[in-house]
């Protein structure tokens, strides 16, 4: 058995700040973010109660009704999140509690932009192995809360938003997928979290902010997501032509027009929204498929590959049949 996608939601913050509000905020206009991202607008939390949990337990709901599915049907949940709103308990225990699935097994990943696809992943290593039946997926970041909003170089690229999926077991789904990560790289996109303060050791207090080397991320991204595909394509004895969309993290519009050159292939096969959501890290492929599949884009036995990218550095690739 292994992992069939059967039900998606997403949810994104009412609140839009479009290029016009960033360059309120740091010098910078339009023309420049949209033509070195392609990113025109983002999604913002604009009230307290609009947090990470939030989110998580709005995409959720709205996967489970379009699964036709109850909460007390899932088997475990799972949240691919950096920006949760506690050290403990994790989200995915939070949306567990809210949606009443009492029955299932919950617990959060950190994987950065790539998390979400290490979600499908272990997920469907427990369906293969007999383990559960039924999940609930979710990508979800307030990624507002730890941006720095003076900072240009990357308080224009970032979105808040969440997006998930339910799957079941099936003898159908995945065709294959992968993961992984090189920790010697660590230092190109990161965040600190609290430094120790305790009776023998003072240091300073001050919240640390995104850091990104872009131009590292981008060189990362473009040659490790092709590496993924053909892997998963030798693996799976099929071509760039059975393929019917790529479905690629949303980071930055150059970059998926760069990987497309790459594989020479043309953009029709790349659907975006970028330039609407921003990057919005674990929560960009689950937001995607979920637009897709209410748009009616996707169709029953579609071929997709899903690819996500980002701090670590990790990286996540899976094949699928929709």
């Amino acid at each position: 058995m292994r992992l069939k996608i059967i039900g998606t939601g997403s949810y994104l913050p009412e609140k839009i700040a479009t290029n016009d509000h960033m360059a309120q905020l740091v010098e910078t206009n339009d023309e420049w973010i949209s033509t070195r991202t392609g990113i025109k607008q983002r999604h913002l939390v604009s009230s307290p109660e609009e947090n990470t949990t939030y989110m998580a337990i709005q995409a959720a709901k709205k996967a489970l009704a379009d699964s036709g599915l109850q909460a007390e049907d899932i088997d475990v949940i799972l949240v691919a999140t950096v920006s949760s709103d506690y050290v403990t308990p994790s989200t995915a225990c939070m949306v567990q509690k809210e949606l009443g699935a009492s029955h299932a097994v919950s617990f959060d990943i950190n994987a950065a932009c790539a998390g979400f696809l290490f979600g499908l992943n272990t997920v469907d290593a427990y369906f293969r192995c007999g383990v559960y039946q039924t999940a609930l997926i979710i990508g979800v970041e307030t990624l507002s809360k730890i941006v720095d909003w003076s900072d240009r170089s990357t308080c224009v690229l970032f979105g808040d938003g969440a997006g998930a999926v339910i799957a079941k077991a099936d003898e159908s789904g995945m065709i294959a997928c992968l993961q992984g990560s090189d920790g010697t790289h660590a230092e190109v996109l990161s965040c600190k979290a609290r430094s120790n303060n305790n009776p023998y050791i003072s240091t300073d207090k001050n919240l640390d902010y995104v850091f990104m080397n872009g131009q590292e991320v981008f060189k990362f991204a473009v040659r490790k997501v092709p590496e993924c595909l053909n892997l998963l394509l030798e693996q799976a004895n099929l071509t760039l032509e059975d393929v019917d969309y790529y479905l690629l993290h949303q980071a930055n519009y150059r970059i998926l027009t760069s990987i497309a050159k790459k594989l020479h292939l043309p953009m029709d096969k790349f659907p975006s929204n970028v330039d609407r959501c921003g990057n919005t890290s674990a929560a960009s492929i689950p937001i995607l498929l979920d637009e897709l599949n209410h748009k009616g884009v996707l169709k029953e036995g579609s071929i997709l590959f899903l690819s996500g990218f980002g701090a670590g550095l990790t990286w996540g690739a899976a094949l699928l049949k929709w």
